[in-house]
């Protein structure tokens, strides 16, 4: 039995396989790299370099891989992106869970964890935000995400495919062991934050509005370790293994840091200041998100590891210092 991990060469889904490697699991890795990378899988992992979209390449790696559950990561996550280009997150997300779910059901897949965001609420009017909030995406990444979910869930209770939605909140930080780590466009603040701290980026970092309804005026978020998000869903895999129903989960500490916090953590970790420049809110930001996370530590008996923003940015920003001395070529 091989568990087959879509966009695996990216950030989160190479820390995943990081994390199936360890539990001595068997894996393959499915990535386009597109914006990935091939040097963040371990090398003993097979590797097949096409898109999800692609229902030849799928249905090749379940059946000669014997894949019976399949972890999904692979898609489109810039909400500025999605924005400017909304038909593009349609195809890459929404369209592309149809073909992977057909395949899945059509060639005997058991179990499907689904990575999904926080995004999907836009701005609930509670805090924390349970499973329960009602849906109201501020962007076509939200709405393409939460129409994945539905897609899932509905071809999965006609064909009895158990399967998971895990809602992510922010994920930060790098492999403890600098195995891997985020090299996408630097988009997200922790990363950028860690950018300016080790002098990779000489520009002041940009405060996307500081006048939001939050007590200091920046916009506040449940900043999660990803690699406590990678044992999340191998918490989610055991869980079905083990009989479970399929359900919804959020995955976040269940705490927020605003972006004000967030500057002080980096500066305090690296005894560096910070420049920043305080610019005009993005379109599709929340206030703030921070999940209610009691039915995944319930459920699944979810033990994060790293629930420290300090130890989040010490190890973002080891990442950084990685990649200005030895990022691979390729």
């Amino acid at each position: 039995m091989t568990i087959l991990v879509t966009g695996a060469a990216g950030y989160i889904g190479s820390h995943m396989l990081i994390a199936l490697h360890t539990a001595g699991q068997k894996a393959v890795a499915l990535d386009n790299l597109s914006s990935g990378a091939r040097w963040l899988c371990p090398d003993d992992i097979p590797f097949i370099e096409a898109d999800v979209g692609d229902r030849e390449a799928v249905i090749k790696a379940i059946q000669e891989h014997d894949v019976k559950e399949i972890i999904h990561f692979a898609g489109s996550i810039l909400i500025s992106e999605s924005l400017k280009d909304p038909l593009s997150y349609y195809r890459n997300n929404t369209q592309n869970m149809i073909n992977l779910a057909g395949c899945a059901i059509q060639y005997g897949v058991e179990r499907f964890i689904f990575s999904s965001t926080a995004a999907v609420y836009g701005n609930p009017e509670r805090m924390p935000i349970s499973e329960s909030a009602a849906i109201n995406s501020l962007t076509p990444y939200g709405t393409s995400m939460f129409m994945s979910e539905r897609i899932l869930e509905d071809a999965a209770k006609a064909h009895g495919l158990d399967h998971i939605n895990l809602r992510y909140f922010n994920v930060a930080g790098a492999d403890p062991q600098m195995r891997a780590g985020e090299i996408g466009k630097p988009n997200h603040l922790i990363k950028v934050a860690a950018q300016i701290a080790i002098g990779a980026r000489k520009e002041a970092l940009q405060i996307f509005g500081a006048d939001y309804p939050t007590p200091d005026g920046s916009a506040i978020r449940d900043y999660v370790h990803v690699s406590d998000l990678a044992d999340a869903h191998l918490a989610a895999l055991e869980y079905l293994r083990n009989g479970g129903t399929s359900t919804l989960l959020n995955c976040g500490y269940g705490r927020g840091y605003s972006v004000y916090e967030v500057i002080d953590a980096v500066e305090h970790v690296t005894g560096k200041k910070i420049p920043t420049e305080i610019v005009d809110r993005r379109a599709g930001d929340s206030p703030q998100l921070i999940a209610d996370n009691a039915a995944i530590r319930t459920g699944l008996d979810w033990r994060p590891r790293y629930d420290d923003i300090n130890f989040i940015i010490r190890t973002a920003i080891s990442w950084e210092e990685k990649l200005q001395t030895s990022r691979p070529s390729s």
